[in-house]
């Protein structure tokens, strides 16, 4: 039997996974950033809200995040929406993703929360035995440990439950980190769910250090970086869905708010 690449890729990463969790595809897959356009710090795309660092390849190797699970916002709709947080190395200007989150999303008219990790374009899976819930303090790590191997570490904090997971990704350029709210994607970029006001960084959650990346022989917070990028969601017709606060003054978080799908 002939299995493509592509599958015993993916094949691959599930096998290499904690055996305390078994992982089944997720919902929606989430994507590299969709420009609409860019002026110097300043970016606006369809698909992710948040920050990003750029570097030369292959100078990316970490970024680390925190962030707080947000609580979908009055009552879901019959139709899905979603809202996904996560951070990330790649993404902003290539075609690989490296990435684990959370999301909080409307389904079948119902407010629900999970966790997740993709190696795009291999498919995003969930994380079962990974409780997530509403209030939830979770800390995240993406890291290279070279040769293209990638590492994924999501812990939430409030519960006590770890789970990592790796995986070879030769074609990744490292060549940014992120940290990202995103409307994920299916047939083109779904609907955003209300999340209200997601808080990431350890301003908000006491995880030290986030949310930070290594760039080179640098390792600092987002706002260290004079490479740093904040990201607008905003529709082709330039209508702002998510938008992230500025950073705070020791440069290491902020808030993103939603303000339509």
């Amino acid at each position: 039997m002939h299995i493509s690449a592509r599958l015993w890729g993916s094949l691959l990463l599930v096998m290499s996974a904690s055996a305390i969790y078994a992982q089944e595809a997720a919902p929606r897959n989430r994507a590299p950033m969709i420009l609409h356009e860019r002026h110097g710090k300043y970016a606006t795309s369809t698909n992710w809200s948040g920050y990003a660092v750029t570097g030369a390849n292959g100078s990316v190797t970490d970024a680390k995040a925190s962030w707080v699970v947000p609580a979908i916002q009055g009552t879901c709709p019959s139709t899905d929406q979603y809202s996904s947080f996560w951070v990330g190395i790649d993404g902003f200007s290539d075609n690989t993703v490296e990435q684990v989150g959370t999301d909080s999303d409307c389904q079948n008219g119902q407010p629900t929360y999970y966790a997740w990790f993709e190696f795009y374009p291999h498919p995003s899976y969930l994380v079962n035995k990974f409780p997530v819930a509403p209030g939830d303090v979770i800390s995240a790590e993406v890291k290279s440990s070279g040769k293209g191997q990638f590492t994924v570490t999501l812990t939430n904090v409030t519960t006590g439950k770890s789970f990592s997971t790796s995986t070879k990704m030769p074609s990744a350029k490292m060549s940014s980190a992120e940290w990202i709210t995103e409307a994920p994607s299916g047939g083109g970029v779904l609907p955003l769910a209300n999340f209200g006001t997601v808080e990431f960084g350890q301003d908000y959650t006491s995880q030290s250090p986030t949310c930070y990346a290594t760039v080179g022989p640098v390792t600092g917070a987002i706002g260290s970086f004079a490479s740093n990028v904040s990201i607008t969601m905003a529709t082709n017709s330039g209508v702002t869905k998510a938008q992230p606060s500025a950073l705070s003054t020791d440069l290491t978080s902020f808030t993103d708010t939603w303000f339509g799908q």
